[in-house]
């Protein structure tokens, strides 16, 4: 299994100034790269290495291994699109491999930068360290506000998943985040109110329109993201972590396609095209490899309108957002609470499928025909 793990560098002024300008000057290379690259309609990596591969070096002053990797770049950015001519950011991330960047004792690394190799330290959480051993590939170096940054993909074995026929159901939500069938639910409003507070600020901010307005804009750009995305993280820690105590796998809904399906009123949409299932879907899974417990997929549909006692299905069920009734057996509980167990009851129901042949369906299916049969008459 990879991971990407994030290393803060701490340069000095100096090292910091030179970082900046082997960024901008290997960014220029590729950009010079891909205007040739489009104009002798040349896109793979080894053919407009023997083109321009000299050129880059001495037009720019990279090393042999940079004007590789900046060649690297344009050919795997040709790859994604060749219908319109390649353009970089002159800040955009470039690749290092270990010709030109190598780890040191000490949380320091050597790096080439157009003044030379440079020692420069880092800085990582015991969660990134942990993970350092198993460093594999390339490492990318990231300017993000200031700051930079070494992407460093990591190699990690993953245990064996564990065998079980019992699963932890989650309902997805807006108001509430997550709910599991053991009835724990990850509330959504902290969220809720963080997005209307930046949506007010930047609204704000926009309309003002000065230039301590726009600074400000980009000062908080990405805090929302950011808060979101922290929230992300915890759920999905929970989640694994629960199920790791209870001996059980992780059954979430298969929301794939939901924004094409569901419309909503004007007032809500900030609030639907805010909301990260799709983040909290993945944090959940990887997470869940690393723990070695299993996830399964299901269908969404009913499932905030079935019974879980006498299962019937009916919209009715569905009073209130937050209250579910059924009209049949008179069963009531909250309807997240009752969703997650409906998808739990549907995970265990696809992995504890009998083992049987499809003639031995058939046959079932006749005989269950011939008895429907025989009862009408």
């Amino acid at each position: 299994m990879k991971l990407t793990i994030n290393l803060k560098l701490l340069p000095n002024e100096e090292q910091a100034s030179d970082l900046l300008a082997t960024l901008q000057r290997a960014n220029a290379a590729c950009d010079y790269a891909a205007a040739v690259a489009w104009n002798e309609r040349v896109f793979g990596q080894f053919a407009l290495h023997k083109i321009i591969y000299r050129d880059i070096k001495s037009r720019f002053g990279l090393s042999a291994q940079m004007a590789v990797r900046a060649i690297a770049k344009v050919a795997d950015a040709y790859k994604l699109d060749r219908r319109t001519q390649r353009t970089f950011r002159p800040r955009g991330a470039i690749s290092y491999d270990e010709r030109i960047l190598s780890f040191k004792p000490g949380d320091n690394i050597s790096i080439w930068t157009l003044n030379g190799r440079q020692a420069i330290s880092f800085i990582c959480g015991d969660y990134q360290r942990r993970f350092l051993p198993h460093r594999k590939g390339e490492v990318d170096l990231l300017y993000v506000h200031g700051v930079f940054y070494l992407s460093v993909v990591c190699e990690v074995a993953e245990p064996t998943e564990s065998e079980t026929s019992d699963f932890l159901g989650i309902d997805l939500g807006i108001v509430n985040i997550a709910t599991d069938s053991d009835g724990t639910a990850y509330s959504g409003e902290k969220v809720e109110r963080n997005r209307r507070i930046f949506a007010h600020r930047r609204r704000n901010l926009q309309r003002k329109g000065t230039k301590a307005a726009r600074r400000k804009l980009r000062t908080i750009k990405g805090k929302q993201s950011r808060f979101q995305k922290d929230i992300n993280h915890c759920i999905s820690k929970a989640i694994v972590q629960t199920a790791q105590r209870t001996c059980s796998g992780i059954a979430l809904e298969d929301l794939g396609g939901i924004r094409d399906r569901v419309t909503a009123r004007r007032r809500q949409r900030a609030r639907l095209s805010n909301w990260s299932f799709e983040q909290l879907r993945s944090f959940v899974e990887y997470k869940a490899r690393l723990a070695g417990v299993p996830v399964a997929l299901v269908d969404p549909r009913n499932t905030s309108r079935t019974c879980p006692v006498c299962g019937c299905i009916d919209k009715a069920n569905r009073r209130t957002q937050s209250r579910f009734s059924c009209v049949s057996c008179q069963f009531s509980g909250l309807a997240d609470h009752v969703a997650a167990r409906n998808i739990s009851f549907r995970a265990r129901a696809a992995v504890n499928q009998p083992m049987v042949s499809p003639l031995s369906r058939r046959v079932a299916r006749a005989g269950t025909s011939s008895l429907a049969l025989a009862a009408s008459n």
